[in-house]
């Protein structure tokens, strides 16, 4: 994977770049921002299928769905709508480059001919789309309530003997962090919290949702046009979802609120980041690592001495069967617990949690994860 610098920012800006950007890092950015800038084109190739499939349809076909083609030609128009969205997250996005946002048009414009991302960088979009429902819309309150509120209540318990004022002192760090939003309720109550993430795509898509919304809703998104499979109804499908559901601002001026953009593993394995943090929380995080074992010594490092580990999410292995040939160690939920004992974690709490994962709460397929919820404190 590409190597990334830091990235970080002190509350209302929430993103500041430490350094230039390395050119191997650049070319990765400009990938990323060309795929979010071709996905109108490739979306609108996709659905142009649906249109031609039915055209090819014997005329009786035709006649018993008689709005199909209008339904296509919906979706453009939200295709539009997401493509509207997707440019401002361009536009912002530009801080993080050297390249002035004029090459970035130019490669842009050379998108002729051959296709200049590839169907595992579009996916990426889509999924970028999906996880603005589950972290900042209404749509997304279901997966959220399952999963951050009882992070958030758990470190409210561990610190009930805080003052709000106080908890302001109390340093929390989320990797994986995604688009921002469990950090940021985690500073909403009161905790100074730092996000860090590896992926580009989620990093300027927070980037964009922390410091450029002017006011609730401002945005309208269609995340599940993309596939007509296990679709209900067509108007719950053309249904726009509102983003964000809350205004990300206004933190209280006793948190520190900052976002890192960086391999985990690289950002916090220093010797600056030892007994540095006094709870980590890794929510649908811990099975994005090449060697979970890794994952846990960092962590048990970086925090201080009986600092809280909270843990929530299931074992599904990124990189197992890798396509690049990455290498990958695959333990049971059993293994993990084992292997953090042996580290020097001591379990206070383990319950199990099932959940969604950035589903249509509309549709008729769902994957649910048996999540493994843990507290776990860290004895010297």
């Amino acid at each position: 994977m590409e190597h990334q610098h830091n990235h970080d920012h002190h509350q209302h800006d929430h993103f500041h770049e430490v350094e230039d950007p390395i050119e191997s890092e650049k070319l990765h950015l400009i990938k990323v921002i060309t795929a979010l800038a071709y996905y109108k084109r490739h979306s609108l190739n996709h659905n142009h299928k649906k249109r031609r499939d039915y055209l090819a349809l014997p005329e009786h076909h035709k006649q018993l769905i008689p709005n199909y083609l209008q339904k296509v030609n919906e979706v453009d128009v939200c295709i539009e709508q997401n493509m509207i969205f997707l440019r401002e997250i361009v536009k912002s996005a530009t801080m993080f480059v050297d390249a002035p946002l004029t090459s970035i048009q130019n490669t842009q414009q050379q998108l002729n001919g051959r296709p200049p991302v590839s169907p595992m960088d579009m996916d990426k979009v889509r999924s970028t789309l999906k996880q603005f429902v589950r972290d900042w819309s209404k749509e997304g309150e279901k997966e959220r309530k399952a999963t951050y509120e009882p992070i958030i209540k758990e470190l409210n318990e561990i610190y009930k003997d805080t003052s709000f004022e106080e908890k302001g002192k109390i340093r929390i760090l989320v990797p994986g962090a995604g688009l921002g939003r469990l950090a940021f309720d985690i500073a909403k109550a009161g905790f100074s919290c730092q996000g860090n993430e590896f992926s580009y795509y989620m990093l300027f898509a927070s980037n964009f949702i922390l410091n450029r919304i002017k006011e609730e809703n401002q945005y309208k998104i269609y995340p599940f046009i993309h596939s007509f499979s296990n679709i209900k109804s067509d108007a719950q499908q053309l249904s726009p979802i509102l983003i964000p559901d809350v205004l990300p601002a206004n933190l209280p001026p006793s948190v520190d609120f900052s976002m890192v953009a960086g391999d985990f593993i690289e950002v916090y394995q220093g010797v600056q980041q030892e007994n540095a943090w006094d709870s980590i929380v890794t929510c649908f995080f811990i099975d994005t690592a090449k060697d979970i074992i890794e994952y846990m010594e960092v962590i048990y490092k970086a925090l201080k001495d009986n600092g809280t580990w909270i843990n929530i999410g299931p074992l599904l292995y990124h990189f197992e069967d890798s396509s690049s040939g990455d290498s990958s160690i695959e333990l049971s939920l059993d293994q993990v617990k084992e292997v953090a004992k042996k580290l020097g974690f001591e379990f206070k709490k383990e319950s199990t949690i099932s959940t969604t994962y950035t589903s249509n709460p509309e549709g008729m397929l769902k994957y649910v994860y048996e999540c493994a919820f843990w507290t776990a404190v860290k004895i010297k």
